[in-house]
C-alpha cells in the first residue's frame, strides 16, 4: 500500500494542500481529529479557560480560519482531517444520508427524499459543487442567500436530509475515515441556494394540531407520555415522501415502551393513527397496517414485559 507523502516533519502534504485549497476558496477551515469527523481540541465542558479560550470557550466555528499561515501551522502539527465551518464560509450544505442497515425495506434515503421534495414543489436543483462521503452519501454545496443566516437543520427537508449552515460544519474533501475518503464529484463553484429551498428552511415548522392527540395522551405525565407526544408530533408533521417511514420508526420506538409496560398498545395505536390521519395521503387502513407491523416487530424484539401502571 502506498503511504501518503510527508515532509521531514511528518506532515501529510495531501491533507495540508487540501486544507489550503479550501481556505483559498474563502471557506473557513478548522482541524478535525485524524481519521475522524469530530473536532480536534477540548470539549466545552472541559475548557481550561486559558490560552485561546481565556475570554471564553472558542467553538470550532469561532476557531475556523482562511489564514494560510494558521492553516499551515495547524496541519503541519498533525495530519488532522479538515472541517469547514459552513456559516462563516457563506455556505449551506445539504447532507444526503444513506440508509442504515436496520432500516426497513422501502425507507427512502436522502437522495430519494430530496427527489420527492423537488417533485412536490415542481422544482429542480441546479448543478453545484458536490462531494461523495465515505458512507456513500452526498454533500451538495450552495451559497447562503444574500443577507440571510440559515442555520443547520435535521430532517427539515425530509427523511435522511440534514443541512449544515450557521452553527454547523462538514468534513471537507481530503478528509479520511475508516470507511474511506471525502471526494469531490463535481468541482464547479457552489451556486446560490434556490429561493424555494431557502424559503422552506427559513419558514418555521408548523406544530402538530391539538386534535392530533387525545386528552389522555396530551396530559399523560412522565417519560412515556413525553415520548408518545413527541413521536405523534413527528408523524403529524412529516412531509409526504417520508411519512410512512416516520410512522414505522415511531411505532417501533413506542413498541419498546409497550413491551416494558410503560404504555398500552391501545393508546399508542390511537395516538399514531390520529397523527397519520391529520394530513393523510393514503387510506387510513394503510397507516394502521404500518402501525401494526411496527408495533408487532418491536414487541417481538423487546420481549421483557411488566404490567403497565
Amino acid at each position: 500500500m502506498t503511504q501518503p507523502a510527508t515532509d521531514p516533519r511528518g506532515c501529510n502534504l495531501a491533507i495540508l494542500a487540501s486544507a489550503l485549497e479550501h481556505a483559498r476558496h474563502g471557506w473557513h477551515v478548522f482541524p478535525l481529529r485524524p481519521g475522524d469527523k469530530r473536532p480536534a481540541g477540548h470539549a466545552e465542558r472541559l475548557c481550561p479557560a486559558t490560552g485561546r479560550c481565556a475570554d471564553g470557550h472558542r467553538k470550532p466555528e469561532q476557531r475556523a480560519t482562511t489564514d494560510p499561515n494558521l492553516v499551515t501551522a495547524a496541519w503541519t502539527h498533525q495530519p488532522y482531517n479538515i472541517g469547514i465551518a459552513t456559516g462563516p464560509s457563506g455556505l449551506l450544505v445539504i447532507d444526503l444520508d444513506v440508509l442504515k442497515a436496520e432500516e426497513p425495506e422501502g425507507t427512502p434515503d436522502g437522495v430519494e427524499s430530496l427527489s420527492a421534495l423537488c417533485e412536490r414543489a415542481g422544482q429542480t436543483l441546479p448543478p453545484t459543487y458536490q462531494v461523495r462521503t465515505p458512507s456513500g452519501g452526498q454533500h451538495l454545496y450552495f451559497t447562503q442567500p444574500q443577507g440571510t443566516r440559515l442555520h443547520s437543520s435535521a430532517g427539515r427537508l425530509g427523511h435522511h436530509i440534514d443541512t449544515r449552515g450557521w452553527g454547523g460544519y462538514v468534513a471537507a474533501p481530503g478528509s479520511t475515515t475508516g470507511q474511506g475518503t471525502y471526494s469531490v464529484i463535481d468541482d464547479r463553484d457552489p451556486v446560490p441556494l434556490p429561493k424555494w429551498l431557502a424559503h422552506t428552511l427559513s419558514t418555521k415548522a408548523t406544530p402538530p394540531p391539538d386534535n392530533v392527540m387525545a386528552d389522555s395522551v396530551k396530559y399523560r405525565s412522565g417519560y412515556a407520555g413525553a415520548a408518545l407526544r413527541a413521536e405523534a408530533g413527528n408523524v403529524a408533521t412529516a412531509p409526504d415522501g417520508a411519512r410512512n417511514a416516520v410512522l414505522l420508526r415511531a411505532a417501533r420506538a413506542l413498541g419498546r415502551l409497550i413491551a416494558s409496560g410503560d404504555l398500552t398498545r391501545g393508546e399508542v395505536e390511537e395516538a399514531l393513527s390520529r397523527a397519520a390521519a391529520g394530513n393523510a395521503t393514503q387510506p387510513q387502513r394503510y397507516y394502521d397496517d404500518v402501525i401494526t407491523r411496527g408495533l408487532d416487530w418491536s414487541i417481538a424484539h423487546n420481549p421483557q414485559r411488566r404490567t403497565a401502571a
